[in-house]
């Protein structure tokens, strides 16, 4: 249960809104809204919840912990509409972050669970990194869900969640983790309102660093992160994610590169050659790979291009490749061999090379 605590130190203390989009949730709201009331912080804390459209018992649930959380002195406010059809994720965050009122903002799906020292130990970091998105580590459910992407967001090193904010696999501190203060949101958003299909949180997250936005997590997990056939992220079309991802690539580290190789000459490094402005692709000077056929080939000929001559691009041995790399090659998948490759060229990421897959 959430600690009174000394009721001047609670209004002293920074305000913490808690950022509560629902659509449809009521196999999960129970949950989610008792870890609201289990928060250990002792200050000034309130819910902002924004019920989009929903047709099922979201709204009667909320009611009733509405209740129960005033009675424990946290304040809820409600908002929402009962339109045929739902806005997005990215509407009912801005419109949950328009009606709340404090100075730091906690964003929570309402099919997750957060532990209940999340708000303090957040808060605390927030404070200290005033222009950072404050992230957490995770426990998925269920436990076997997606483990490589588990395992990526929570080993991530402190470095790399900087520079791995190319792959496919998104922010590198997940968006249901997400804190920050009012002030840096305000600065960086609103979030995309574009509806289904549309990847709010990756694109606030492109924004949010391309204004020199920092990547901080907090190390313990702090929120059970729930798989399951309706989650929202699972709307968003990888193209689209591609588009989105190869286009932030050549915005941020391309310009700052006069040449550079793709390390894999299989289908997903020929797709980011085909996907990059005919500019960029100028730069690509080799791809280079493990597999002895694709070297005996020699070249990657671009047939679809425009040019004439077609483009011909070497492929190269790894060991023969000049960095910097753009690695088109999933971690974590060839048992050990890929990384061992790349350790062996003692290279520093973000300046000799970043992942993208």
């Amino acid at each position: 249960m959430r600690a009174s605590g000394d009721p001047a130190a609670a209004a002293a203390a920074p305000h913490v809104s808690v950022i509560l989009p629902v659509h449809n949730a009521e196999l999960w709201l129970d949950e989610c809204l008792e870890s609201v009331l289990q928060q250990d912080f002792e200050g000034a804390m309130e819910l902002s919840v924004f019920n989009d459209a929903s047709k099922d018992k979201s709204a009667a649930i909320i009611d009733k912990w509405k209740v129960k959380l005033e009675g424990s002195g946290i304040p809820v406010v409600i908002g929402g509409h009962d339109s045929a059809s739902p806005r997005g994720v990215g509407y009912s965050k801005n419109q949950a972050i328009a009606q709340s009122s404090g100075s730091y903002l906690c964003f929570l799906d309402s099919d997750d669970v957060m532990m209940p020292q999340r708000v303090r130990l957040q808060l605390e970091a927030a404070a200290q990194h005033p222009t950072s998105i404050i992230g957490c580590q995770v426990r998925r459910e269920p436990p076997d869900s997606t483990e490589r992407y588990t395992r990526w967001i929570n080993q991530l090193a402190p470095d790399q969640l900087l520079t791995q904010v190319f792959t496919s696999n998104g922010p590198t501190v997940i968006m249901p983790t997400w804190f920050c203060s009012r002030a840096w949101f305000s600065h960086v958003g609103p979030f995309d309102e574009g509806g289904q299909g549309v990847p709010e949180d990756l694109l606030f997250f492109h924004n949010h660093l391309r204004k020199g936005g920092g990547v901080i997590r907090v190390d313990q997990s702090l929120l059970l992160y729930r798989y399951h056939p309706n989650a929202a992220t699972r709307s968003v079309l990888e193209t689209t994610i591609w588009t989105h991802r190869v286009r932030f690539l050549e915005e941020r580290v391309l310009p700052h590169w006069a040449a550079f190789t793709i390390w894999n000459a299989g289908r997903q490094g020929r797709r980011l050659y085909r996907s990059l402005t005919a500019e960029a692709r100028r730069k690509v000077v080799a791809f280079c790979d493990v597999d002895e056929k694709k070297i005996r080939k020699g070249f990657y000929c671009y047939e679809d291009s425009q040019e004439r001559p077609k483009p011909r691009v070497p492929i190269l041995h790894f060991r023969a490749a000049r960095p910097p790399f753009v690695i088109c090659v999933k971690l974590d998948l060839t048992g050990g061999a890929f990384e061992d490759n790349l350790r062996s060229l003692h290279l520093q990421e973000g300046r000799d090379f970043l992942h993208f897959s």
